[in-house]
């Protein structure tokens, strides 16, 4: 897989980007970047007001899609991307990264876990105040929930499926977007996850799955985790470290090859059904913070 082209409605950084990333073309737009008979499969950076946008221009163009999380910024947007695609039969996966680290797999397939009863996940950082900035402000997407809480929410849903019930409580920025965020995610049996995420303080970023036969400790960044801990009664610690090889993007990568290599229109890794699910999860996250 190399990159063939780069496209930002900006053509200046474009270039600077293409520069970098050893990229034989440069676009001033995304529809030019569409019709690049060079490029198989586009990556959607942009702010999540904008992924419907662009998306809808690569799915006509035939591109496959690898669209950053979260899908888009409303369930609406959500729908309609996955409605074309599967209508143009055209791949068309969330970027979400977490899901392709061997490490969140590992915990994920292991049954000596058990059945899973509990997960806990934090993601914060401290961000001043700057309503222009991407992640303040509302046209752009802006809001903790979307950017930052998809994170511990999307753990919570890999491990634990999609919850009964959710009650979420937080505060909002002077412009009325989403700045912190506390939930509690109610499964049936009594199995819960307790996730939280800020834009106003710094969190352990951590993450912490108890299963009724092993519990594993994520260290941070859980999202993209290093290193995981596993421990149990009667068993020594046991360490897992991620080879450097399966670091950041790759794993999403080898997927998205691997999709237009065979042909296949989603991903069972990242199914578009657990996309959609997400989004009306995050949109009902929002509705209890007003």
């Amino acid at each position: 897989m190399r990159v063939a082209a780069v496209g930002s409605r900006d053509l200046g950084r474009a270039e600077a980007l293409a520069a970098e990333l050893g990229a034989e073309s440069a676009y001033g737009s995304y529809e030019q970047l569409c019709a690049d008979p060079a490029v198989d499969a586009i990556y959607i950076a942009t702010p999540h007001a904008q992924h419907l946008q662009v998306a809808e221009a690569a799915i006509a163009a035939g591109k496959a899609v690898l669209c950053e999380k979260p899908l888009a910024a409303t369930v609406d947007d959500a729908e309609k991307m996955v409605r074309l695609a599967r209508e143009a039969g055209v791949f068309l996966m969330e970027a979400m990264w977490m899901r392709f680290n061997p490490l969140i797999q590992l915990i994920a397939a292991d049954p000596r876990f058990g059945e899973i009863r509990s997960v806990q996940a934090s993601f914060g950082f401290a961000l001043p105040y700057e309503p222009a900035h991407r992640l303040w402000a509302p046209e752009l997407g802006g809001g903790v929930l979307l950017d930052l809480g998809i994170y511990p929410m999307g753990l919570a849903q890999l491990l634990l499926g999609m919850p009964s019930e959710l009650r979420v409580t937080g505060s909002l920025a002077p412009n009325g977007v989403d700045a912190e965020a506390g939930g509690a995610l109610y499964y049936p049996g009594g199995r819960h996850a307790l996730v939280s995420t800020s834009l106003l303080a710094d969190y352990p970023n951590d993450a912490r799955v108890v299963g009724t036969g092993m519990r594993a400790d994520i260290q941070a960044p859980f999202w993209a985790p290093q290193r995981i801990v596993l421990t149990a009664k009667g068993m020594e610690p046991e360490e897992h470290v991620l080879d450097p090889a399966d670091n950041g993007y790759a794993g999403e990568l080898r997927e998205v090859r691997a999709a237009v290599a065979e042909g296949r229109t989603e991903s069972p890794i990242m199914p578009l059904d657990e996309s959609l699910a997400m989004m009306g999860l995050l949109a009902d996250a929002r509705r209890q913070l007003g």
